[in-house]
C-alpha cells in the first residue's frame, strides 16, 4: 500500500513537472532545512501526498552547522503554511524534486540568498544563478555572511559527514 501511494504521488508530481512552464500551486506543510521543504500540490484528486522539494540553485547550511537553524527558521517563517507557486524540474539522487518556489511573485531562493541564509549553488566554474544576491549579502554582512569564514555545506559535509539526529535520553 505504501509503495502504491508513493508511486501515485510520484506520478502526479512527474505529470506536474512536465507542465511546460505552467506554475503549479501548493501549500508548504513542512520545512526540513534552509533549502528543503514539503508541499501539498493543490488540485489533485484524491489530495496528493506532500512532495519533497529541494530549492534549485541554492545551498543552505546543514541544520547542525553554524547558521543552519537560522536558515531553516528563515525559510519556515517565510513559507510554512503559505500557498506558493512551484515549477518542478527533475529529481535528485535523494528522490527529492528540484524546482523553483515563488511566494506572492517573489523568488524564495533569491530571497534566501539575499538575506544571507544560503549560498548560490556553484557548479563547476559557475558561481550559480544567485551570484549577484550572494555578493550583495556578503558586502552587507547579512546572515551567515556576518560570521567569520562561513563554511559552504558541501565542504562541511566532506569534513564532518552528514548531520546526525539528536540522541534521545534513555529512560
Amino acid at each position: 500500500m505504501r509503495g502504491l501511494s508513493l508511486a501515485l504521488a510520484m506520478a502526479c508530481a512527474c505529470a506536474l513537472a512536465h507542465a511546460d512552464g505552467q506554475r503549479l500551486e501548493g501549500t508548504v506543510t513542512r520545512v526540513s532545512d534552509g533549502d528543503t521543504l514539503w508541499l501539498r500540490i493543490e488540485g489533485e484528486e484524491p489530495a496528493s501526498k506532500p512532495v519533497k522539494l529541494r530549492l534549485e540553485g541554492i545551498d543552505a547550511p546543514e541544520r547542525c552547522q553554524p547558521w543552519g537553524s537560522q536558515s531553516a527558521q528563515a525559510l519556515t517563517g517565510r513559507v510554512l503554511g503559505r500557498k506558493v507557486q512551484v515549477v518542478l524540474r527533475a529529481q535528485d539522487a535523494y528522490r527529492r524534486w528540484l524546482g523553483s518556489l515563488w511566494l506572492d511573485g517573489d523568488d524564495v531562493s533569491a530571497w534566501m540568498v539575499s538575506e544571507g541564509h544560503a549560498w548560490s549553488y556553484r557548479f563547476r566554474r559557475s558561481d550559480g544563478p544567485y551570484a549577484r544576491q550572494e555578493r550583495e549579502a556578503r558586502v552587507r554582512h547579512r546572515g551567515l555572511f556576518s560570521q567569520p569564514d562561513p563554511m559552504q555545506p558541501q565542504v562541511f559535509r566532506r569534513w564532518h559527514g552528514p548531520c546526525r539526529p539528536a540522541a534521545t535520553a534513555a529512560s
